[in-house]
């Protein structure tokens, strides 16, 4: 059912104003609550190592890039869409672009290094592989002063 909407007092005079509105508009802040819906995450234990696969969509492999510093995976994906199209008989009622930049961050521990970690990214899923390494305690070694005399 179409009703119109009440901005300030005033009605809303146009009808496709209240068509192309979002009927679940996001909660602030708004980055926070996109990057978690645009990359939904499964991550499955394999025994010796953990798989993380996430969704996505509308990406390229050259969007994505995965970084890893003092024990955490943060996968970054952003991505600028900008469609023009110029015909003179065109109007608009609705031209939108989409802009984005999502972010997750996982800790994987301080043990694991950059090259244990293996990523492929195919049809919109990026699928991550992470061993489990835990840290080997550092055995305090015995540190001998030479006495002379």
């Amino acid at each position: 059912m179409m009703r119109p909407n009440i901005y300030a007092g005033n009605f809303v005079e146009n009808m496709f104003d209240d068509f192309f509105r979002d009927p679940f508009p996001p909660t602030p802040p708004m980055h926070s609550v996109r990057s978690v819906n645009q990359m939904s995450t499964d991550i499955s234990d394999c025994g010796d190592s953990y798989k993380i696969e996430m969704d996505l969509p509308g990406f390229s492999k050259d969007d994505v890039n995965a970084e890893l510093k003092d024990g955490y995976l943060t996968i970054h994906a952003s991505r600028t869409e900008n469609k023009e199209e110029k015909d003179e008989n065109t109007h608009y009622i609705c031209k939108e672009r989409f802009t984005g930049h999502y972010q997750r961050q996982f800790y994987v521990g301080d043990a694991v290094t950059q090259d244990d970690i293996k990523a492929k990214f195919t049809d919109g899923v990026l699928e991550i592989i992470v061993p489990k390494i835990e840290k080997k305690p550092e055995v305090e070694e015995s540190r001998f002063i030479s006495i002379e005399g």
